[in-house]
């Protein structure tokens, strides 16, 4: 199947979302591809800059876009105000906001970092995870549709970070992680009423983002799981897993997973790409037939530096910048490197942002506000790096919509736009 086939599929499988919209976690397909051309390629606080507007409060959540707004999500320092806020595309102006109040303490890594999980959006309704503090659904003019608030505690010392995502009439969110109490559980519900319509319980959690795609015929939830475990084999503890989204039921796992898995899988061209973070391991795996398809795996990686943002797969190879900033590209069949970078490109910044592909070049947002530009081929070639304020961080992504940029930082939020 051609790279374009393969996207076209993905398209009707995972959204039904106007052409230009960016209406979920890593866009319309759930992998980071922007089908635009004309996306800016250089910018800095000045130059390409349509409007930039004051955040309130940190977030590490990535805008999505329907039609003429924006919706973001944030939480105030300790998580005791988590909300949901709908904006003007043309200006970045308020239009509403809802707020949710969470009375109890949740476990996190740094306690500004609560607003995580980006809504998904389908043209009449948002739909949002705001960690233990439930899952709430909004029309567009911000009315409360349904909410649940009976999902448990989610605990982990890194908090939680999985973006609820659509398939058909379902709303299917990945629950937790709980590392010691509680449960990790896929959970689908009816879109429209917030019921349950299916759940799975899993022995641990991760704070991956599903996967909706079509694997030979059938539409499959890809999703990985592990957990860390000091001295395990490295191919010997958590999988990659191919699900059923209509009833959650497992359909195929390949183990190799052995630790934190904070990316979301890939697929493309019958493989799928799952990777640890922490120091732990990637892999890839012919997506062909069922049970345990560890046999069919094509390579392992077994030791990695840390990956906390996810990469992108394109005409047979994986591109993805480790949180230290190093950026690789790996032949999807072979696992072999094509990129040899002798240095950090850039300041040398470390990152958690996931790379975005648009017209043959690849994005990623580094944590210190600066992008980086690469061109989408195995021949390494650093196009530009763009930088902001000193001490404009983030821990967010891009999102592209309609030939404009939207760049979230912890201070601001900005379209980046050509000049006209």
């Amino acid at each position: 199947m051609s790279r374009f086939a393969a996207l076209l599929v993905l398209m009707l499988v995972s959204s039904s979302a106007p052409a230009g919209d960016w209406p979920a976690w890593r866009g319309p397909y759930g992998q980071g591809h922007c089908d635009e051309k004309g996306i800016p390629v250089t910018w800095s606080d000045t130059e390409n800059v349509k409007w930039k507007i004051p955040l309130e409060v940190q977030g590490n959540s990535t805008p999505v876009i329907w039609g003429d707004k924006i919706f973001l999500t944030q939480a105030n320092t300790g998580g005791s105000q988590r909300s949901l806020l709908c904006l003007s595309r043309e200006d970045g102006k308020l239009l509403w906001q809802q707020d949710v109040a969470y009375g109890e303490k949740e476990k996190n890594w740094n306690q500004s970092w609560y607003g995580n999980a980006s809504p998904v959006l389908d043209g009449e309704r948002a739909i949002v995870s705001f960690g233990s503090a439930g899952m709430y659904c909004y029309d567009f003019n911000g009315k409360e549709v349904w909410k649940r608030t009976d999902l448990g505690t989610w605990e982990h010392a890194f908090g939680n970070g999985s973006s609820p995502i659509l398939y058909g009439d379902l709303a299917i969110l990945w629950c937790g992680p709980n590392e010691t109490a509680g449960r990790n559980f896929l959970l689908a519900v009816d879109k429209k009423t917030g019921k349950t319509v299916w759940e799975q319980d899993h022995s641990y959690g991760s704070w991956s983002t599903p996967l909706i795609t079509k694997v030979n015929g059938q539409d499959q939830l890809l999703l990985g799981y592990s957990k860390d475990v000091k001295g395990a084999p490295d191919d010997k503890t958590g999988f990659l897993y191919g699900f059923d989204p209509s009833n959650g039921k497992e359909i195929w796992k390949c183990q190799g997973l052995n630790s934190y898995c904070y990316t979301s899988p890939l697929f493309g061209d019958g493989v799928a790409v799952g990777m640890s973070g922490y120091g732990g391991s990637a892999l890839a795996v012919k997506v062909d037939g069922t049970g345990d398809i560890t046999s069919k795996r094509l390579w392992l990686h077994p030791r990695n530096t840390q990956r906390v943002g996810s990469g992108v797969i394109l005409n047979g190879y994986v591109y993805i910048v480790d949180e230290n900033g190093v950026p690789h590209c790996y032949d999807s069949m072979t696992g072999a490197e094509q990129w040899k970078v002798d240095k950090r490109p850039g300041s040398g910044a470390s990152t958690w942002g996931s790379m975005v592909h648009a017209d043959g070049r690849l994005y990623v947002l580094m944590r210190t506000g600066e992008t980086l530009v690469f061109a989408a081929k195995p021949a390494y070639e650093l196009l530009a790096v763009n930088k902001l304020a000193n001490g404009d961080s983030t821990n967010s992504s891009l999102a592209m919509s309609n030939g404009q940029i939207f760049l979230r930082t912890f201070k601001h939020l900005r379209c980046i736009a050509e000049s006209r």
